[in-house]
């Protein structure tokens, strides 16, 4: 696992766009080194900031959009096209102005259709769509998963919550304690709905970059938390680490109760 690397900046909006022409590069360089990119979303101000900045960036254009594949790290189990659904949201963000191939964007089932009022069979048709993904892929199975299956997304996005929580992976719940399954069904969240799906850390740990993004006073607490050596069942943000770069993406809000000397004093 890598270890975290911080950069702050100013203000949120600055950090958007600032992430969202990382993203950019990031992909640009995975679709020239093998063909295609997977990116792994979240909802959240923050994952959304960055949907809205990727959209307004003159350089998206630089992404072959056919040849990209998302995924989620978690999902409100409500229903297809409700507002508060992670996929509306991105789909509002960013994705319907793009050239997207609908086979390749990988949402998580909504609460009505095939899994009405059943999160875990919903989670574990999501886990069956990454193992067939994975199983597609001509790499050795990434270590980070255990060879269980999940394929080495490119980079997975992540926002962290005030309380530390990362997907839908909250401080002292059976799924942040979860080893084996890589998705799971959420239920009784602190926040509403509280009813989820969400990747486990195993799978998150699979990726190739994890990117956690916290803008505002109100995530300096968490932050500081998370990057202290907390235990990730209580704090985990602090277990989210991709297998070959962890970077934490935070305005200067966030960053507030970080001793200054965990980061460049050239962060802009």
């Amino acid at each position: 696992m890598s270890a975290p690397q911080i950069v702050v900046h100013r203000d949120k909006e600055l950090m958007a766009r600032a992430a969202a022409a990382r993203l950019i590069t990031r992909v640009v360089d995975a679709q020239a080194a093998r063909g295609s990119a997977s990116v792994v979303l979240t909802g959240g101000r923050n994952g959304n900031g960055l949907l809205a900045a990727l959209a307004e960036s003159p350089a998206r254009d630089a992404i072959d959009w056919s040849r990209l594949d998302l995924w989620w790290g978690d999902e409100r189990f409500l229903p297809e096209g409700d507002p508060e659904r992670n996929v509306t949201q991105a789909r509002q963000a960013l994705l319907d102005a793009v050239p997207l191939d609908p086979a390749r964007v990988h949402p998580m089932p909504a609460s009505n259709g095939t899994y009405t009022g059943d999160a875990d069979g919903a989670a574990a048709a999501y886990a069956a769509e990454l193992a067939t993904a994975a199983a597609r892929e001509t790499a050795s199975p990434p270590a980070g998963a255990g060879g269980r299956g999940v394929p080495a997304f490119d980079v997975l996005l992540l926002g962290v919550g005030p309380d530390t929580h990362v997907a839908s992976l909250f401080p002292e719940l059976p799924a942040v304690r979860e080893t084996e399954r890589t998705v799971v069904g959420v239920h009784g969240a602190p926040k509403p709905p509280p009813t989820r799906i969400s990747l486990t850390l195993p799978a998150i740990r699979a990726a190739r970059e994890v990117w956690l993004l916290a803008a505002g006073g109100d995530k300096a607490k968490a932050v500081a938390i998370a990057l202290s050596g907390a235990g990730e069942v209580q704090a985990p943000a602090a277990g989210a680490r991709g297998q070959s770069r962890t970077l934490w993406l935070l305005d200067q809000s966030a960053a507030a109760e970080l001793p200054r000397g965990l980061y460049p004093p050239s962060s802009p």
